[in-house]
């Protein structure tokens, strides 16, 4: 019976000794995921920081670069603003602005003959002189237009869109002068024509220098 009992006993030491190795074995393993793990976090911490660094230091590089070129297009607008030797001596600065003269003295002179003349009504005068001071108000439209583009810090153009401006303004003028000259030219036709019904053609010759 003793022995049986002795027996007993040297069993429960056995399978309680072969237990607690289990479970120490069990806890070592733990042991070993949990510094595994924690070596994880220790990794990602350290990813996690230097994708912060990477994405704060690209921040700081496109705000300089941001800076810069805002700098860039500021200057490159200011020089805009500017307006160059080559554009303020265009020959066809000069010629719009005689072109503007010229204009207003020959539309004077024909206006100055045209309401001398008998041939023409109140009414027809009046017209001629509305048809005068269109013409008159859009070649100072081109003057001032002309001012903008040759003037510093009035609108921001290229030196060739400010050249490419000023000969769109002097083609605007010539046409302009053009204009004036057939208006004035078939208005002479016509005022001779009444004077020749009327007999009185030398009359009218003589006021616009027809005579021969």
């Amino acid at each position: 019976m003793n022995r049986i009992i002795i027996i007993a006993a040297l069993s429960l030491i056995a399978t309680f000794r072969c237990f607690h190795a289990s479970a120490q074995t069990d806890e070592l393993a733990q042991l070993a995921l949990d510094i595994e793990k924690l070596s994880q976090f220790k990794q990602i911490l350290s990813d996690m920081k230097a994708g912060y660094q990477v994405l704060e230091g690209g921040y700081n590089t496109v705000k300089d670069i941001s800076k810069g070129n805002f700098s860039l297009h500021k200057a490159f607008l200011d020089g805009l603003l500017e307006v160059s030797p080559t554009v303020r001596n265009y020959y066809r600065v000069a010629d719009i602005i005689n072109g503007q003269l010229t204009l207003v003295k020959e539309y004077k002179n024909a206006y100055g003959r045209f309401k001398q003349d008998n041939n023409f009504s109140v009414d027809e005068i009046a017209y001629l002189g509305s048809v005068y001071d269109h013409l008159f108000k859009e070649s100072l439209r081109n003057l001032d237009e002309l001012l903008t583009v040759i003037t510093a810090g009035k609108a921001r153009m290229s030196d060739d869109e400010r050249l490419q401006a000023i000969d769109r303004i002097y083609a605007d003028m010539e046409d302009k002068l053009m204009f004036l000259r057939h208006f004035n030219n078939n208005t002479t036709i016509l005022a001779v024509q009444r004077a020749k019904e009327k007999n009185d053609a030398q009359a009218v010759q003589q006021l616009y220098g027809l005579e021969h």
